[in-house]
C-alpha cells in the first residue's frame, strides 16, 4: 500500500501496493488508471465495480484485503474524489474527519482544513463523524459537512453547491 497524489498515479500505477513494483501492482490489484484532463484528475477502474475519479492534487490510499481483491476502502487526506460503485457492496471512504460508507452509489467527498464534505448524487451512504457519536444516511441531492464536535446535520446542497463540486470532475 502506498499513498501518491493522484496526478502521479496515473505515471506510476502503484497506488494499490501491497510492497511490490508498480507493474506488478497493476497486475495483482487488476486496477487500472489514467489521466483525464478538463479539469486533469486520475479515473482509476478497479474489480468489484468501483470506478474512483481524484482531482489532480488528492492524496488517497486505496486498500484492499488482499492482492488482486476488490478495494474496500479509501483513506482520503486532502482534496476530494468522486466514486462511482456498482453493483452495490460494502465500502468506505475515510477522512480525517469522517467515514462515509456506501452499498452502491455515486457520490463525492471533499477534504478541506477542519472539515470534510459528502454528496451523494445517487443512492445511498452513510456517513460517521471519526470523533463523536451517530451517524447520518444521505440520500440522492443530500449532503453533510461533518467538522470535528460538531452535529451531523443531513442537507439539500444548492444547486450552486453541487455544480461547483462536479465541475472539478469534468460534470
Amino acid at each position: 500500500m502506498i499513498t501518491v497524489s493522484a496526478a502521479r498515479m496515473a505515471a506510476i500505477l502503484a497506488f494499490l501496493c501491497l510492497s511490490v513494483g508498480a507493474t506488478a501492482a497493476q497486475q495483482a490489484s487488476g486496477c487500472t488508471s489514467s489521466t483525464l484532463g478538463n479539469p486533469p484528475r486520475a479515473m482509476i477502474r478497479c474489480p468489484g465495480g468501483l470506478v474512483i475519479e481524484a482531482e489532480a492534487a488528492a492524496a488517497i490510499t486505496i486498500r484492499a484485503p488482499a492482492a488482486g481483491a476488490a478495494p474496500t476502502s479509501v483513506a482520503l487526506s486532502g482534496r476530494a474524489v468522486l466514486i462511482d460503485l456498482t453493483p452495490p457492496r460494502s465500502f468506505q471512504i475515510q477522512t480525517p474527519h469522517a467515514i462515509a460508507s456506501v452499498r452502491g452509489t455515486i457520490y463525492a467527498v471533499d477534504v478541506e482544513a477542519g472539515a470534510t464534505a459528502v454528496f451523494v448524487s445517487r443512492g445511498a451512504v452513510q456517513v460517521a463523524a471519526r470523533q463523536g457519536s451517530g451517524t447520518v444516511t444521505l440520500g440522492p441531492g443530500e449532503g453533510v459537512d461533518v467538522r470535528p464536535g460538531e452535529p451531523l446535520v443531513v442537507r439539500r446542497w444548492p444547486q450552486e453547491r453541487v455544480a461547483r463540486l462536479l465541475a472539478r470532475f469534468g460534470q
